[in-house]
C-alpha cells in the first residue's frame, strides 16, 4: 500500500456532491533563495505529475529559518490539517538555513533537505486525506520514511535537485 496514491479519501470526502478544489500550490516569502525557488518549483512539477491532490493543499515556503508551529513549537515545517474536510489543509516549510546548510552538506544536499520537508508535510496530507489515524510518533514515523522514498523516486528524474 503507498499511502499517496490509496484512494480512501473517496469514501468519506463526499467529493461528488462537495465542490473541492484540487491540486498542489506553492507560495513564496519574498526573501526566498531564487535556486531554492527554482528546486522546489521543480520537485512540485514532478509531484503533480505523479500524485493526485484531491483537495487543494498550498504549501507556504518561507524564508525564515524556523515556524512557530499552532502548539507554539519551533519547526522547520508544519501540516496543517482541519477537523472539516470542507476546509483546505496546508504546510509550511522554513528555508532560511539554506546557507548554513550549503556550506555544510553542499548544495545538493541542502536543497533536498528542504524538499524532503516538502514530502515530509505532503505524507502528513495524504494520512489526513485517506483518515489514516496513526499514533503521533507512528505519524512521524511514517512521513519520514515516505519523505525519503519519494526523494528517491525524483532522484531517479535527475541528477541534481
Amino acid at each position: 500500500m503507498h499511502i499517496w496514491t490509496i484512494e480512501k479519501w473517496v469514501k468519506h470526502l463526499n467529493y461528488d456532491s462537495q465542490k473541492y478544489r484540487k491540486g498542489l500550490r506553492l507560495r513564496f516569502d519574498d526573501n526566498v533563495d531564487p535556486e531554492v525557488k527554482r528546486a522546489c518549483k521543480e520537485f512540485c512539477n514532478w509531484l503533480r505529475k505523479e500524485y493526485f491532490f484531491p483537495v487543494r493543499v498550498p504549501i507556504y515556503i518561507k524564508g525564515t529559518k524556523q515556524i512557530k508551529a499552532l502548539s507554539g513549537e519551533m519547526a522547520s515545517a508544519t501540516f496543517f490539517f482541519p477537523f472539516d474536510t470542507n476546509d483546505e489543509p496546508y504546510a509550511r516549510v522554513a528555508t532560511g538555513d539554506y546557507f548554513e546548510l550549503l556550506e555544510k552538506r553542499g548544495k545538493d544536499n541542502a536543497l533536498a533537505s528542504i524538499l524532503s520537508s516538502i514530502a515530509h508535510e505532503l505524507t502528513h496530507y495524504f494520512q489526513w486525506i485517506n483518515g489514516i489515524n496513526l499514533t503521533e510518533m507512528g505519524a512521524e514515523r511514517q512521513a519520514t520514511a515516505y519523505a525519503r522514498f519519494i526523494l528517491d523516486e525524483y532522484a531517479e528524474t535527475r541528477k541534481h535537485p
